[in-house]
C-alpha cells in the first residue's frame, strides 16, 4: 500500500489545519489506521487511531483538539486539528497500525507566530 499526506503548512498558535491521507494500492477499509508525528529530534509517535468501526483514540497531548476520521470508499484518512501549539510542530504521517506500510515523506506542520 502507498500513502501519501498532504495538508499542512504554517499556521499560528490557536489555528486550524485539516490533514488528508490517500492510500492506493491495498484494502484501506480492513485495516486500523492511525496519524503519527516526528518533532524534530525526537522519536516518532502516535497521536491518533482509527479502527475499521471508526473507533477513536488520542494521545493524551492531543486530545480534546485533534480528530481522526476516514472514508473507507475514498480510501482517505483525515486529521482535524484545533487549537494548534508550538509543540504540535512536525512532520506528519499517515500508517496502519499494524503491518506498517513504508512511511513516505509525510507532510510539514509548523506552528509559529
Amino acid at each position: 500500500v502507498q500513502l501519501q499526506a498532504s495538508g499542512g503548512g504554517l499556521v499560528q498558535p490557536g489555528g486550524s489545519l485539516r490533514l488528508s491521507c490517500l492510500a492506493s494500492g491495498g484494502d484501506f477499509s480492513v485495516n486500523d489506521m492511525g496519524w503519527y508525528r516526528q518533532a524534530p529530534g525526537k522519536q516518532r509517535e502516535l497521536v491518533a487511531q482509527i479502527t475499521v468501526l471508526a473507533n477513536t483514540r488520542y494521545a493524551e497531548s492531543v486530545k480534546g483538539r485533534f480528530t481522526i476520521s476516514r472514508h473507507n470508499v475514498k480510501n482517505a484518512l483525515y486529521l482535524q486539528m484545533n487549537s494548534l501549539k508550538s509543540e504540535d510542530t512536525a512532520v506528519y504521517y499517515c500508517n496502519r497500525l499494524r503491518n506498517l506500510a513504508s512511511w513516505g515523506r509525510g507532510t510539514l506542520v509548523t506552528v509559529s507566530s
